[in-house]
């Protein structure tokens, strides 16, 4: 049930009608013609611009048009007023009965209600996290990992059937590098003074990887050099990499439904096809690229290599793909993989990036354009720095990396729940400020809080009138009257049409800033009960009113149930 829609289908049936009648030219395109809120809510609960987009091809005034709109628009019962507005613009107010019908319908709905077919027939990989498995996950991967998260659950409440995917970078030199410092807390492990090497990784998270190395193989690796330990101790300390990284997730409540091996491409011969593939339409060729302004990156150089015609798909520049001494760029195993994607038949793909990934954009959605023909589109979502502060000051101490944050310590300070709320109230690509004190305010200005406590306040209410032997059964919807009640329905239909909003422009925090605006609408008629007891949820002596109050709460716990489960946040019952 969308309410915006159902009025947008009833315009264009006015504008048939008036098609039919004669006072509108055949033909006219109707798809540009929306039903939005107005911009200012003191002008009506919705506002249509199809005078103004009929206008020109109709040859009319829009006023004109506008007016006879109204005319017929005014029949229907569901529209208590249609006004014209400035050149032409048509302000609609709706009708008490249908704001009450809002609540009836989102609690025959509950669980589906906002859930639509809009991405029916879809198949979206959204890639997220894909941290080089090298330790625990830090605060900004937590960022990266709940966006990614919710992205995934949007997409799959708005009708997408959705992959959720992680990409392990153990394909690269750091994998050597997390082997070596491994090898060093095995030589602890047997009692032998280590020193840790510029390069090395020296948490303490190593240290029972390199005791359980010990457990496995004994001394046998003991003062013997890499050529007998690296790939056996690489391949160990990747896997207890990815344990921890698995577990990191979990307690987050993230759960992969893939994890892709960059290894996996490598002498496989998946990087071949891909690239041949790209050859085959005439975008791979021999040739030296001009040396780059500013920062050089690690994979030019000052003579012939392999490159990818990437400037074809709209990049700056064309790409290197192998050096000139056969060795694959790390933008190969990269077209590889997504290569993969697109072969298991795909029709959207988004990956999440850290902020210092922008560079890479332009590149990596050239060459999905490339290897689909352009059917596929590609979507990178930049994540950008968050900053921990506690006490007013920078927060930067870890049990168990040292020198970074983790994951594991910000879920333990304040929760899994807090966690995900929070890095989800600023937009992706916004810095968030993360104040480890505020999160645990009980006040407006903890979004967290706030929006608890308003679905812990409806348990509170329904636990009452549970004692009292009050349902919400069978309500007579038709006592909801008063303005402040409509309103909080009239915020409760515009769920549908957020959710939408919210998935085509792939934007979870749009769910986040939406159940605190409704959360402030519900505290707000809380608090005029106070004041207007007309207005309290429980009306002694009037279980009929009773009813139709608790329909009208249950219908907002239905909503913020549904957008925290979006989020990844589990709703609480009631608050200490």
């Amino acid at each position: 049930m969308t309410l915006f829609a159902d009025i947008r289908a009833l315009v264009i049936a006015s504008l048939d009608t008036m098609t039919a009648e004669g006072a509108l030219p055949e033909g006219l395109d109707m798809s540009n013609v929306a039903v939005e809120p107005p911009r200012d809510a003191a002008h009506g609960d919705m506002a249509t611009n199809a005078a103004m987009v009929l206008a020109k091809p109709a040859g009319m005034k829009p006023r004109d048009i506008a007016g006879a709109l109204a005319g017929k628009l005014a029949e229907d019962p569901r529209i208590a007023s249609a006004e014209v507005a400035g050149p032409g613009f048509l302000n609609l107010r709706l009708s008490a009965s249908t704001w009450q019908g809002v609540i009836g319908g989102i609690l025959q709905a509950g669980e589906g209600y906002g859930r639509s077919d809009m991405g029916q027939g879809q198949k979206v990989n959204v890639e997220y996290v894909s941290a080089n498995p090298t330790g625990p996950l830090h605060v900004g991967h937590t960022r990266g990992a709940v966006f990614g998260d919710a992205l995934a659950s949007l997409l799959a409440f708005s009708g997408h059937e959705v992959t959720r995917e992680y990409y392990i970078n153990d394909g690269g030199a750091q994998v050597d590098v997390l082997a070596r410092s491994v090898y060093l807390r095995y030589l602890e492990a047997h009692g032998q003074e280590v020193a840790f090497e510029d390069g090395t990784y020296p948490g303490d998270y190593l240290i029972a990887v390199g005791e359980a190395l010990k457990d496995k193989v004994g001394d046998a690796y003991v003062g013997k050099g890499e050529q007998v330990w690296l790939e056996d101790v690489r391949n160990f300390a990747t896997e207890a990499m990815m344990d921890l990284i698995r577990a990191d997730l979990a307690s987050l409540g993230v759960k992969m439904d893939h994890f892709y091996s960059e290894k996996s491409l490598y002498g496989t011969g998946r990087i071949e096809a891909a690239i041949a593939d790209l050859d085959a339409k005439g975008l791979i060729y021999r040739g030296t690229l001009e040396p780059p302004k500013g920062k050089q990156p690690e994979d030019w150089e000052p003579r012939e290599q392999m490159l990818f015609r990437s400037t074809a798909h709209g990049d700056d520049v064309d790409r290197p793909i192998q050096k000139s001494d056969g060795a694959w760029t790390y933008f190969a195993p990269d077209i590889a993989y997504h290569y993969d994607k697109v072969s298991r038949g795909f029709d959207a793909l988004i990956d999440v990036f850290g902020a210092d990934h922008g560079g890479y954009v332009k590149r990596m959605k050239a060459a999905v354009s490339a290897l689909s023909d352009g059917r596929v589109p590609l979507d990178i979502k930049l994540t950008q720095l968050v900053k921990l502060w506690q006490n007013g000051e920078p927060f930067k101490m870890s049990k168990r990396a040292g020198t970074f944050v983790t994951l594991a310590d910000v879920v333990e300070m304040v929760g899994a729940d807090v966690t995900r709320f929070v890095m989800l109230t600023r937009k992706n690509d916004a810095p968030l400020d993360f104040d480890l004190d505020k999160v645990r305010e009980q006040s407006k200005d903890n979004p967290v809080f706030y929006v608890q406590y308003a679905h812990a306040r409806i348990c509170s209410v329904q636990r009452k009138a549970a004692e009292a032997g009050l349902t919400s059964e069978a309500a007579d919807l038709s006592q909801l009257t008063h303005e402040a009640e409509l309103a909080l329905a009239a915020k409760l239909a515009e769920w549908p049409r957020l959710i939408e909003i919210a998935a085509r422009a792939h934007e979870p925090h749009r769910v986040a800033f939406y159940l605190y605006d409704l959360a402030s609408e519900f505290h707000a008629l809380w608090n005029k009960g106070n004041a207007e007891t007309s207005l309290r949820f429980l009306q002694e002596g009037d279980p009929a009113a009773t009813a139709a109050k608790l329909a009208l709460i249950g219908a907002v716990q239905v909503v913020i149930s549904n957008g925290l489960a979006i989020l990844g946040v589990t709703p609480v019952e009631e608050m200490r």
